[in-house]
């Protein structure tokens, strides 16, 4: 992605937020930079945390987590701010999550989007919803490290956008730049080393496994079976492009 400033947004308490702007489309056309950003958790988001995320433009939260995963806040949110909670998993369904998705390291990458939009289309429809129909100004989903959860939703909201399959590909693996210094804070081991080594191991990485879906899938048929409507992938288009 030539040309593109860095997209990575150092907000106090975050470590894996970014701005999905400047991304090429295939018409030649560009996403707007402060229509979305994905990003890790916001509960640690210091005061000035906050007024930097309020400064980008964020007016609207979506939170992908489980309602297990919520905590309080490290400081108060400010009242600009609208938050949705709407898990993505569907942990609830154990025929799915009980065999082979739950356990391994198999969550931590994208293997698990394709079937997961298969089987709960009309859950990650509600998510691209909610970011197209959200009150003016910028959008940030979420969820725990910023890298799965939020990136089948940026999977899905850049597709719409019309981003090629290789450039929402280099997009999610920009997590990995960040994702070590959030373990480190933890003090939790890096799993993107163990991630890596899993896919390489099935002759694969996680970006050809976008790459992939995508080509396996019809986003626009997928989520309009899950309760999309037209207009609202015309607005998520609007708020997406730059004019």
């Amino acid at each position: 992605m030539q040309g593109r400033r860095s997209p990575h947004l150092d907000w106090e308490g975050s470590f894996n937020a970014r701005d999905l702007g400047g991304l090429p489309t295939g018409d030649g056309g560009r996403t707007r930079w402060g229509a979305a950003v994905r990003a890790d958790s916001l509960d640690a988001l210091t005061e000035r945390g906050w007024e930097e995320a309020c400064g980008h433009g964020i007016r609207t939260v979506i939170d992908l987590r489980n309602e297990d995963e919520w905590s309080a806040d490290v400081s108060a949110r400010p009242a600009s701010i609208t938050t949705l909670r709407m898990p993505l998993d569907e942990i609830e369904d154990r025929e799915f999550w009980g065999g082979e998705w739950e356990t391994g390291p198999q969550f931590g990458t994208p293997l698990y989007y394709g079937p997961h939009l298969r089987r709960f289309p009309a859950t990650s429809a509600a998510v691209v919803a909610a970011i197209a129909n959200a009150e003016p100004g910028g959008v940030v989903f979420h969820c725990a490290g910023g890298q799965d959860r939020s990136g089948q939703v940026a999977m899905l909201v850049l597709a719409l956008a019309g981003v090629d399959p290789e450039d929402i590909a280099e997009d999610y693996l920009l997590s990995r730049e960040r994702l070590p210094a959030r373990h480190a804070a933890r003090g939790e081991d890096d799993q993107g080393p163990i991630l890596d080594a899993f896919l390489r191991e099935r002759g694969t990485s996680a970006g050809q496994v976008i790459v992939e879906t995508l080509a396996a899938l019809d986003v626009e048929e997928v989520l309009m079976d899950g309760g999309l409507s037209g207009s609202d992938i015309r607005k998520l288009r609007a708020r997406m492009l730059d004019p």
